[in-house]
């Protein structure tokens, strides 16, 4: 863990699509907030600013007013995370040279650069996405395809990280962006404690729509179902039956079943099954392992049967889905 807090600061300027920003940052925020109530961290690991064209209010999209804790051109370095965040008001600043300059000049003293939305076309407009990977709001890829036809754009994911450079589909992409964040910084422990402080999904790379994490972060109220949940993600290969979940608990069956499905929101076969997935789809982007390995460590049992589990639950067999996602 980094010593100090790592400084977090969001670019916006006026008319920005104001989730784009406070989503984020909410994010890494709560991050800081779990992690010192947690008594895993003894001062905020992280600090959240906005950075805009003037120092002071503005107005964003919605017609509230957001305030920027400085101008551009007063911050020189000492950022760690840079995010730039997108909206109707991107058509006005991507024209302005010395905020693309700074920009510009940022990408080479931050540890990391990310855009939220259609602040990817401040980013390939700065010249930064040429040649690379990226993504933007689906609404806007035919726009930004014509726009900057050197960089290989992906319309259909979530985000996409080429090196130290991230972009991120549209709105509320932006916070699983930044879970991910999180997650390098932290561990997947803590990204999906946030996203159940959140209520949000833990998404990994994928599209927009049909490639979202299937794994609900709902936590039932009593904590004997609570833990069984967090002992079902934990050992995804054992033996996840009913009558061995039931009696785990010290339940008869039909009860424990009755009562998971009341607080989880899903029968506990459903339940397993998404854990089960969404440990493949893991182990699939993550590892290199034979895909009879991945079947036996998520317990999905046979190639066969993982083939109809993704077919039913993301679209896409296996194979196809490592080959469009396994991360490089």
């Amino acid at each position: 863990m980094a010593r100090g807090p790592r400084r977090i600061a969001m670019l916006a300027f006026p008319e920005v699509q104001v989730l784009d920003v406070m989503g984020p940052l909410e994010v890494f925020s709560r991050t800081s907030r779990w992690l010192v109530d947690q008594g895993r961290a003894k001062q905020p690991v992280y600090t959240v600013e906005i950075i805009g064209l003037k120092h002071g209010a503005f107005l964003t999209s919605s017609g509230l007013r957001l305030h920027a804790d400085h101008a551009f051109a007063e911050v020189g370095g000492g950022l760690d995370t840079l995010l730039v965040a997108g909206g109707v008001g991107v058509a006005k600043v991507r024209t302005q040279r010395p905020l693309l300059a700074w920009i510009r000049a940022q990408a080479g003293k931050v540890r990391r650069l990310a855009s939220i939305c259609t602040g990817a076309f401040l980013l390939a407009e700065a010249g930064l996405l040429k040649g690379r990977r990226g993504t933007t709001h689906w609404n806007h890829c035919e726009a930004f395809a014509r726009a900057y036809p050197d960089v290989a754009l992906e319309p259909d994911t979530i985000f996409v990280k080429d090196g130290s450079i991230y972009t991120s589909g549209g709105v509320t992409a932006g916070m699983d962006l930044a879970l991910a964040l999180v997650e390098e910084d932290h561990g997947r422990e803590v990204a999906l404690a946030v996203a159940r402080e959140l209520v949000m999904f833990l998404k990994r790379p994928g599209g927009q729509a049909q490639f979202s994490a299937q794994l609900s972060v709902q936590l039932a109220e009593q904590e004997p179902l609570r833990d069984l949940q967090a002992y079902i993600q934990d050992h995804p290969s054992a033996d996840l039956s009913v009558e061995r979940l039931a009696r785990r608990v010290g339940m008869s069956p039909r009860n424990f079943a009755r009562r998971f499905t009341e607080e989880v929101g899903q029968t506990p076969a459903r339940f397993v099954a998404s854990v089960r997935v969404e440990t493949a789809r893991r182990l699939l982007e993550e590892s290199s392992e034979t895909l009879e390995w991945i079947c036996e460590a998520s317990g999905l049992g046979t190639p066969e049967s993982m083939r109809r589990a993704f077919l039913r639950t993301l679209g896409i067999p296996p194979g196809q889905y490592r080959a469009r996602f396994q991360s490089t």
